[in-house]
C-alpha cells in the first residue's frame, strides 16, 4: 500500500472551496486518476457539474493534472487528488483559533484541545518547512489505551507518568548544548470513545451522513 499523503490546507479560500459538499465527494473519488465524464457516471451526476466543481478545486490546488487521453473524438483530462489526507490548519481561524496561553485551567478538555490545535499549526509550519528544503520532518508518536479499574489508579498512574517524564527531562535536557535542538513533547489522556450514539452512528459518522 503507498504511503498516505497529507496536504494541510492553510488557506482560507482553499478551505473553503474544498469543504463544499459536492468537492469533498469528487475529492473521495479521486484517490485514482479519473475525468470529469468518469467521475459523472460513477456518482451519476451531470458531467457540467462535476466540471465546475473540479474546475475550482484545481484552481485552489486541489487536485492535479495526471493526462490527457483520447476517447472517440473527444480528449478527456484526467486528474487526482493532491494528498489521501486533507487538514485544515486552525490557524485559520486567526484570534479565535484556540491557544493554550488563553486557557487558565490546564486539567480541563478546552485546554488539550488549544494544545492539540498548536500541535497541529507548529507541524503545519515545520511539514512545509521541511519539504521546501527536501528534508524529512523527525518526529515521534506514542499512543496507548489504558483501562483502569479504580479512579484511584487513574490518579496514581497520572503521577507516576509525570514523575517519570520529569526524570528523563532532568536526565536528558541540556541547556547548553551548542548544536542541540528543542523538542516539545505532549501527554495528554481522555476518555476514549468506545460508545455509539443512539441511531447507531458515531458522531462523525452522523456528520458525514
Amino acid at each position: 500500500m503507498a504511503e498516505a499523503v497529507m496536504e494541510i490546507v492553510d488557506v482560507g479560500r482553499r478551505a473553503a472551496a474544498m469543504l463544499h459538499p459536492m468537492r469533498l465527494r469528487l475529492l473521495e473519488n479521486l484517490q485514482e486518476p479519473n475525468s470529469s465524464s468518469g467521475l459523472a457516471r460513477r456518482l451519476e451526476l451531470p458531467r457540467q457539474k462535476v466540471n465546475y466543481h473540479l474546475r475550482a478545486l484545481e484552481k485552489e490546488d486541489l487536485v492535479e493534472f495526471v493526462e490527457e487521453r483520447r476517447k472517440g473524438n473527444c480528449v478527456e483530462r484526467v486528474v487526482r487528488a493532491k494528498a489521501t489526507t486533507y487538514l485544515i490548519d486552525p490557524h485559520i481561524l486567526g484570534r479565535l483559533a484556540a491557544d493554550p496561553k488563553h486557557v487558565k485551567d490546564r486539567f480541563s478538555a478546552t485546554y488539550l484541545i488549544a494544545v492539540a490545535v498548536r500541535t497541529i499549526r507548529d507541524l503545519a509550519t515545520l511539514l512545509h518547512r521541511a519539504k521546501r528544503a527536501g528534508k524529512r520532518l523527525a518526529t515521534f508518536t506514542l499512543q496507548v489505551d489504558v483501562r483502569f479499574a479504580t479512579v484511584a489508579d487513574q490518579t496514581a498512574f497520572t503521577e507516576a507518568l509525570s514523575n517519570t517524564v520529569a526524570r528523563l527531562v532532568s536526565q536528558y535536557h541540556d541547556e547548553t548544548a551548542p548544536k542541540g535542538r528543542l523538542y516539545r513533547f505532549i501527554v495528554g489522556s481522555y476518555p476514549a470513545i468506545t460508545k455509539k450514539e443512539n441511531n447507531g452512528e458515531t458522531p462523525d459518522e452522523k456528520e458525514r451522513n
